[in-house]
């Protein structure tokens, strides 16, 4: 689940770690010019906000100077299916066997709430949420899923690689209006071992069935991420952040 040994990390100078104690601890790549737009990180089981933010140069978004990442650490927990070894992890996982129906609700709608306290420290730095874009891969794209479609106020967009959705039933009684048009990118390989390609599929027609603006993109990759995917995500963020 972790994608280190895919990228090399560039370490900018300018890298900053947010503590709080009554916040998430995160990594933070300020804009270099004029702040415009948010990107909310989010990674997935057993890693940190270190595991993308390697991947912000190889984006080569076209207003890059304007856009503030933010890539936060989850909070340390026991995984049930890892007999209870303690990790960064944004839920409990039950069986991995059964990832649509054993879910740690929650566990999901507490880390919803430290989305949503992001979101507002943007906000208060006086960036519109429709200039903020929650991305996440595994996990966190089951929670940048979860979190955005309920959120009250319109995003930018909402990313999930390598993801799926246990919560899609409740969200149809759930779902916040305001991101009733919100543009979704879901992504996933094909030979992905974690979470199959067929559960990240189940989430995708299932929001389209409700009526979101989604689009698929799958690779012939495992748990992780590939040059190709890199560059569709990079041409989604450029179509949202207008």
């Amino acid at each position: 689940m972790l994608i280190r040994t895919f990228l090399i990390l560039l370490i900018f100078g300018f890298f900053m770690t947010e503590k709080n104690a009554n916040a998430l601890q995160s990594i933070q790549i300020p804009a270099t010019s004029t702040h415009k737009y948010s990107i909310i990180w989010l990674h997935g089981l057993g890693a940190d906000g270190h595991d993308f933010e390697g991947i912000v140069p190889e984006l080569n978004l076209i207003d890059s100077s304007s856009v503030r990442f933010i890539f936060p650490h989850a909070p340390v927990q026991a995984i049930t299916v890892n007999r209870g070894m303690e990790m960064r992890a944004w839920y409990d996982i039950l069986s991995m066997e059964e990832l649509q129906r054993e879910v740690d609700v929650a566990g999901i709608e507490r880390s919803t709430q430290l989305v949503n306290q992001l979101i507002q420290k943007e906000i208060d730095r006086g960036i519109s949420t429709k200039n903020i874009l929650l991305v996440g891969f595994s996990q966190g794209g089951v929670l940048a899923l979860h979190a955005g479609l309920r959120y009250p106020e319109p995003l930018a967009g909402i990313i999930a690689l390598s993801a799926y959705l246990p919560t899609l039933d409740s969200l149809k009684t759930q779902r916040a209006p305001a991101n009733n048009n919100t543009p979704i990118f879901m992504s996933h390989g094909i030979i992905d071992s974690v979470v199959a390609v067929e559960t990240g599929k189940a989430a995708f027609d299932g929001l389209k069935e409700l009526g979101y603006h989604i689009e698929w993109h799958d690779y012939v990759m495992e748990h992780s991420v590939c040059i190709e995917e890199i560059e569709q995500i990079a041409l989604f963020i450029n179509s949202v952040f207008k």
